[in-house]
Parts: structure tokens; C-alpha cells; sequence
């Protein structure tokens, strides 16, 4: 464990220290964020964060290389940290690329399935499912269903990138949790060697988002932009593959259904952005609009408009996210019913206070609507301001 976290702390510590010199690069190429009809912050930001992130990736992972106990990743030619390191440098690219440059998302498409085949061709691929032994029996499916996950995974991660630091915490909170299940998995399991690829990409993951929060922490001073989304998306879907192929959960001592965690529980991690997703497109298409259309209706703006201030909502989402991560996570240790209960209340905090800017609107007296004179000024629209939209697959429309 003790390695893990030094990974983790080398990640935070190398990207919290690129960051200056990233966003002072952004200014002068002019990889600003502007201000567009849909957004609602108010002033340009530099963005490109996900350089950073990089950075602090690509030392970690070179360190990690010379760390004996994790020979058995590194050692032996094994080529798929470096295929993670290497898709994940060619997404980030891609991203910067399209925050300096504005792509099509057809051109971002094509780039996302080409880092996905990368992790394929270096044998980062879904070949078997832990769910009542199904095995993919051709390389071709296992190819697309790799590719599809991994697609999926980046663009979940930009879909979400709404407000300041919320995709860097939300995937910091998943990936922890996804962390805590693979290594409490291994002991339960009795693996030979706790070391293994999915358990130092998420130490790293973690790292790279903890680096970077108190720059992008309300009010932000740079966003991580597509680059800094797309990497943490591919990241997280690189772990949720390599998972299934290092370590084997039908073998779990606690309960049977574990098996069936290293597919769900990445899904659980992203249980909002995947929400957020599936209800904008069914919004936009119902409205006879494409669904590639951008609006103001995502869940964050939605927090919002219920009268969260931008922190609260970020906070809110946060919530959310570890009940859900945190609970699946849980099924490793403890038993479904002391589980389930965990998680009743956590949904239950979790949905009061989410809803109460609408109680408190529900007893506020008919005259007393307006602000009095020994009311605080409201927030100014700044403190409103949200990261902009990021642009995904899924949002690429060109107002």
C-alpha cells in the first residue's frame, strides 16, 4: 500500500508544480477559454490543465518502473504501462489540440479510437468478463468492446466537466474507491503479489486529480481543459480494463457478488456522468434537435437553478458520487444488507440536502420574497460561474 501512496503523492506534487507553468503557456498561445451564449462564467480562462496532468503521469509511471515491488507490472517486458502511458499522451494531445484549434467531433472520434486500439494492441483489452465465466471468444468483439469502453469512458469524463473542479473530484473520489476494491480484492483473494497495473494507474489517477484541484477548486484559475478530461477518461477505463485480466474475483472468500464488481463498479463511478449523458440526449432528441446540440439542462446546472452556490453544487455532486462509489466499493469487506443500509442513508443525506434550497423556498413567508435590508448582497454572477462546457463527442456543437 505504502507504494501506491508514494505514487500518488509524486503525481499530486509533480502536476500541482507543472500547473504555473502550464497556464503561463496558455496565456501566451492564447489556449484561452472564451465566453459563449451557453456558458455562464465570465471572463476567459486559460485551460490545457491536462498538460499538467500528464506531466505528473509520465513521472509517476517512470518512477513506479523502479520500484522493485513492482516488478511484476513493469518487469518481465511488459509493455502495458506504457501502452496507458502512450494512449493517455496521445488523448491529452488530442485535447490540447482541440483547445487551441476548436476540432470536429468526428476528428476527436477518430483520435479516441485510435488510443483505444493502442491499449488494445498492447494486450489492454476486455478478453474476459468475471460474470458467470463469460469469455469473449472473438479478438475482434473483444477489440470493439474495448474501443466502445473506452470511447464511452473519455467522453463520460468530458460531459461532466461543467463546473470548477468537478471532474477532477468526482473521478478522484471514483478512483479511490475503485482503488480501495482492486487492493482489498487482491487480499481477500490471496494474490501473490498485491502489485498491479490497474491498482498504479488509479494511485495515479488520484494523484494527478488531487495535484490539480486547488487550482481548478471555485474560482478557477485554469481549466484542464478536453486534454485534461480526455486523459482522466481514458485513465479510468484503462484500469477498469486491466482489472479483469489481473486479478480474478469469482475467487473471492467474502461473498459472491464481487465477481461481478470490476464491471459495475466503474459504471457506479460514473453513475452521473453516464445519467447526464443518456438524458441529454434523450432531452435534445425529443425536442426534434441533434444530440449533438449543447444546453444549459445538465445536472449542474440544474443544482444551480435550485439555488446551490457553485461550490455547494460541486460539493453536492461529490456526495453523490462517493455514495455510490463508496458503496460499491464496500461489497468487497462487508456483507449486501450491511451495504445496502450504508447506502439508504448516504441517498437519503444525499438527496436533503440536494433538495433543500426548495424547502427552504417552501417556508419562506409570500412577503417576504424579496431580499430585506439586513440581507447579505446576493453572489454576484461570478461566484456563479461555472468551468465552461467542455466539448465531447456528445457536445460539439459550433455556436
Amino acid at each position: 500500500m505504502k507504494y501506491y501512496i508514494l505514487l500518488g503523492a509524486i503525481a499530486a506534487v509533480v502536476t500541482y508544480i507543472a500547473v504555473p507553468i502550464v497556464r503561463r503557456l496558455a496565456w501566451r498561445i492564447g489556449a484561452m477559454t472564451p465566453v459563449r451564449k451557453r456558458d455562464v462564467h465570465t471572463a476567459p480562462t486559460p485551460r490545457l490543465g491536462g498538460l499538467a496532468m500528464l506531466a505528473g503521469v509520465a513521472v509517476a509511471m517512470g518512477i513506479a518502473s523502479a520500484i522493485p515491488f513492482l516488478e511484476p507490472v513493469f518487469g518481465g517486458g511488459e509493455r502495458g504501462p506504457w501502452a496507458v502511458l502512450a494512449a493517455g499522451a496521445l488523448v491529452c494531445l488530442l485535447g490540447a489540440a482541440d483547445d487551441l484549434w476548436d476540432l470536429d467531433w468526428l476528428t476527436k472520434l477518430s483520435g479516441q479510437i485510435l488510443a483505444a486500439v493502442v491499449l488494445a494492441w498492447q494486450g489492454i483489452q476486455l478478453i474476459t468478463f468475471p460474470i458467470a465465466g463469460i469469455t469473449v471468444s472473438s479478438s475482434r468483439f473483444s477489440l470493439m468492446v474495448t474501443v466502445l469502453v473506452v470511447v464511452v469512458a473519455i467522453n463520460a469524463v468530458n460531459f461532466v466537466d461543467g463546473l470548477d473542479g468537478l471532474a477532477a473530484g468526482l473521478i478522484a473520489i471514483g478512483a479511490a474507491a475503485f482503488f480501495a476494491y482492486t487492493y482489498l480484492l487482491s487480499v481477500d483473494t490471496g494474490a501473490s503479489t498485491y502489485a498491479s497495473l490497474a491498482a498504479v494507474v488509479l494511485a495515479v489517477t488520484v494523484g494527478v486529480c488531487l495535484g490539480f484541484l486547488p487550482y481548478n477548486w471555485h474560482p478557477s484559475s485554469i481549466f484542464m481543459g478536453d486534454s485534461g478530461s480526455m486523459l482522466l477518461g481514458l485513465l479510468f477505463a484503462a484500469a477498469t480494463i486491466a482489472v479483469t485480466g489481473q486479478i480474478d474475483p469469482a475467487g473471492a472468500q467474502r461473498q459472491a457478488f464481487p465477481a461481478f464488481l470490476p464491471i459495475l463498479l466503474p459504471v457506479l463511478v460514473l453513475a452521473l456522468p453516464l445519467l447526464d449523458v443518456g438524458l441529454a440526449v434523450v432531452r435534445r432528441v425529443r425536442r426534434g434537435e441533434s444530440p449533438f446540440h449543447a444546453d444549459r439542462m445538465h445536472l449542474h446546472h440544474r443544482l444551480l437553478r435550485l439555488g446551490h452556490s457553485h461550490r455547494r453544487a460541486v460539493l453536492i455532486m461529490y456526495l453523490w458520487t462517493a455514495v455510490v462509489a463508496v458503496s460499491g466499493a464496500a461489497l468487497a469487506v462487508f456483507t449486501s444488507r450491511r451495504v445496502l443500509v450504508g447506502f439508504a442513508v448516504g441517498v437519503l443525506v444525499a438527496t436533503a440536502l440536494t433538495l433543500g434550497p426548495l424547502r427552504g423556498r417552501r417556508h419562506r413567508p409570500a412577503d417576504d420574497a424579496g431580499p430585506r435590508p439586513s440581507d447579505p448582497a446576493p453572489e454576484p454572477a461570478a461566484e456563479l460561474v461555472p468551468s465552461v462546457r467542455r466539448r465531447s463527442v456528445l457536445d460539439a456543437d459550433r455556436s
